[in-house]
């Protein structure tokens, strides 16, 4: 008997959506694309401070998240 193919699995388990809290590197400094699309995002919702230069992976994420939803929102 083979492995079944998971490519042709038409319900696949699904990890893309993980908790920050649960990253195994989530205490890294955040990539380069989060804190660009984390200026950006704090810059449209008129909101500086949400932006700091030392923010791990996680809290970056966590913030992204939050500011995305409120512009969503509208506001």
């Amino acid at each position: 008997m083979t492995d079944p193919n998971p490519k042709l699995d038409p319900d696949p388990p699904t990890n893309t959506e993980k908790d920050p809290a649960d990253w195994v590197s989530g205490d890294d400094p955040m990539t380069g694309a989060q804190a660009s699309y984390l200026k950006t995002l704090s810059e449209e919702v008129d909101e500086p401070s949400a932006f700091a230069a030392d923010l791990s992976k996680a809290e970056a994420s966590r913030r992204i998240d939050d500011l995305k939803g409120r512009l969503r929102a509208g506001g």
